[in-house]
């Protein structure tokens, strides 16, 4: 039997069959670490082949097979920082949830999941949320976040969960889809589905007013069908977001703003740091490069990790409003 996986606690599995029954299943110890190096080997949106055990009273699969990928989010495993984590796959386009404040969203974080779903084939829109509670100064900041990476390319929608702001724009981009929801915990995503389906009710918290960051609600990724045909995937919030399986050489062409110019550089293999005439370093010096999407490239490339900090928001606010000011 053939089914998607709709729910994983990384021991047990809920399958949605052809015939749309859940199926609790399990895998063999051996089918564990076989080939993977992952630490969940089967991912929400995996397709996978199972077997009804009836040695026992209760209904419950086996999984022998995961069908070919065709995409995947991955990410480095927080715990065991050698091995990945796949956060979900064979998703068409995913939804990063961006706050300004309460909490704030690096762009180092922005830049580094855009570059994985860069490199893994999967669209990416940026949804700033909260929109609703933003002072002055914050709106500023979140218009000028906007303008750059609407610059690049990326599609950019504004939404407040709370007053139902911008969803209907949200549900056109999603119909017909398999969409992801991610983003830092405390940014709205459970909110979000639920102005989006209403019907779901999934727990919501507060952000932590000693800390200023999200606190866990979703525990386990899980997709949902929701009412006008499209599949969500809630994810648990992440704190720091590592890049994986990528070679310098390679990592300026998950920057599509870097990509379209480096061909323009004097040296094939120009990895935009310190060599002369480089097409990149001419295009930031002439404002046709934001410095922070420069800063994430060389954190990046010089394997550095991404941390959950507020000075890197911070010296991104400056930058900006040194740059509004000239």
């Amino acid at each position: 039997m053939t089914g998607i996986v709709y729910k994983s606690t990384g021991s047990h599995y809920w399958v949605k069959s052809q015939e749309g029954n859940f199926v609790e299943c399990r895998i063999k110890g051996k089918f564990r670490i076989k080939g993977i190096k992952s630490t969940n080997p089967i991912a929400v949106g995996d397709v996978v082949d199972y077997d009804l055990d009836t040695t026992t009273d209760e209904v419950i699969g086996q999984i022998h097979h995961i069908h070919e990928r065709k995409n995947y989010i991955v990410r480095k495993s927080v715990n065991l920082s050698k091995q990945l984590h796949i956060i979900a796959s064979n998703i068409d386009v995913v939804f990063l949830l961006v706050t300004v404040s309460n909490p704030p969203t690096t762009t180092s974080f922005i830049d580094r999941f855009l570059v994985t779903a860069e490199a893994y084939g999967i669209e990416a829109v940026l949804v700033f949320n909260k929109i609703d509670a933003l002072d002055e100064a914050q709106l500023d900041e979140q218009l000028y976040l906007q303008h750059i990476y609407s610059e690049i390319g990326y599609q950019c929608l504004r939404v407040s969960a709370l007053q139902a702001k911008g969803i209907e724009a949200l549900k056109e981009l999603m119909k017909g889809k398999v969409c992801m929801f991610s983003g830092h915990s405390g940014v709205g995503k459970s909110t979000l589905v639920n102005a989006v389906e209403p019907g779901f009710n999934l727990k919501t918290t507060q952000v932590s007013e000693q800390s200023g960051q999200g606190q866990h609600t979703t525990t386990f990724a899980e997709m949902f069908d929701v009412s006008f045909g499209a599949q969500i995937i809630d994810t648990p919030g992440i704190k720091g977001f590592g890049i994986v399986d990528m070679l310098p050489s390679e990592v300026s062409g998950y920057f599509p703003e870097f990509f379209k110019r480096q061909s323009a550089c004097k040296f094939n293999n120009c990895l935009h740091k310190e060599e002369p005439h480089c097409a990149i370093k001419k295009a930031l010096d002439n404002d046709e490069i934001a410095w922070s999407r420069y800063r994430s490239y060389i954190q990046i490339l010089e394997g550095e990790d991404e941390h959950y900090r507020t000075d890197i928001y911070n010296d991104d606010r400056l930058a900006s409003d040194q740059t509004r000011q000239s």
